[in-house]
């Protein structure tokens, strides 16, 4: 859904520079007629003309080199100190979350600790969770650089909608099919399935610049490291009964997705409620759903251990993927919403 939005917002300023005019065929209503100069002598005008000039020189020569200050001159001590701020402050930030989610859906937490191969599981899956959102940004940077975004973004929004949707799904259903014991199909596909997601996010880079970009990537950081440590020291299965509420929320943050393709334009009203309803719904769906993901392994990684199934990293890793670029793309269009409104 945030690929149809992208495509919307990148083709107004293209359309707008097309059919806009240059300013050279644009007059001002206010410009003053001529002045008649037929009964003024020409000493008034050369001294006249000769004073403006030089007045003009000094304001120009005043106010370059204002600008070449302004712009050449970077003080060390309060960058540094700005930036300690931003670490402070992002980091009161994540603490402050990380315990009030903690105290809110933490009351009980389980006791002795979290066992050994628990753990072990944990960390595995979210190393692979690393290691495949590291794939989609580097493969994302990849598809910008050769211009196959472009491409993308010049085709149809329903062809790239139902066709991406459908090789991402696709590639999905092959990655958790394979056995874990045949390495090189099972991550083939999931290169494929990275590859997919990339597609999708990397419009995303045409229309926000790095730094924001980089802000939303560590505020979905933080909520998903401060839900996690929720779900990993809750008691066990204590969340698992949310995943059908959140599979219904998720479907109605789908479909309010799929809004701006089929209401008309002057529908304004019901397109602001679809678009929080996707933003805002969509943010606190797939937060609970990585509250659930994260008791879902621990759940496997005990069934792992009597036997029962076998320990697959990658396939629980999938899920934590989607539940991060779902998170991502909705700080991504907060942060662009924050922008705008200064």
């Amino acid at each position: 859904m945030s690929f149809t939005l992208t495509l919307r917002a990148g083709f107004a300023p293209r359309l707008a520079m097309q059919f806009a005019k240059p300013p050279s065929a644009m007059r001002a209503f206010h410009q003053s007629a001529k002045q008649n100069t037929f009964f003024t002598s020409r000493t008034v005008l050369s001294s006249k003309n000769s004073s403006s000039n030089i007045l003009a020189r000094l304001r120009g020569s005043s106010r370059s080199y204002q600008q070449q200050s302004g712009y050449a001159y970077y003080d060390p001590a309060a960058r540094r100190k700005e930036t300690v701020r931003k670490l402070i402050i992002g980091g009161a930030i994540f603490g402050g979350t990380l315990v009030a989610v903690n105290v809110m859906f933490n009351g009980e937490s389980r006791e002795g600790g979290m066992p050994k191969f628990e753990r072990q599981y944990l960390n595995q899956t979210f190393l692979h969770t690393g290691l495949g959102v590291g794939i989609i940004g580097m493969t994302a940077y990849q598809m910008l650089q050769s211009g196959f975004v472009y491409r993308l973004m010049q085709t149809n929004p329903w062809v790239v909608g139902i066709g991406g949707l459908a090789l991402s799904i696709g590639s999905m259903i092959a990655t958790r099919s394979v056995d874990p014991d045949n390495y090189v199909p099972k991550y083939a596909f999931w290169a494929v399935f990275n590859a997919t997601q990339a597609a999708f996010v990397a419009p995303l880079m045409v229309m926000a610049p790095p730094a924001l970009l980089a802000r939303a990537g560590l505020y979905t950081a933080a909520m998903m490291g401060s839900i996690s440590i929720v779900g990993a020291t809750a008691k066990q299965d204590k969340y698992l009964y949310i995943g059908g509420p959140l599979l219904a929320g998720a479907a109605i943050v789908a479909v309010s997705g799929f809004a701006p393709l089929v209401l008309p334009a002057t529908a304004v009203r019901t397109l602001a409620v679809t678009e929080n309803l996707w933003l805002w719904g969509g943010l606190a769906v797939f937060g609970g759903f990585t509250l659930y993901d994260v008791q879902k392994v621990l759940h496997h990684a005990r069934l792992a251990e009597r036997g029962l199934i076998k320990r697959d990293p990658v396939n629980e890793s999938i899920s934590l993927e989607l539940d991060f670029l779902n998170i991502f793309v909705r700080m991504v269009q907060i942060l662009m919403m924050q922008q705008r409104r200064k």
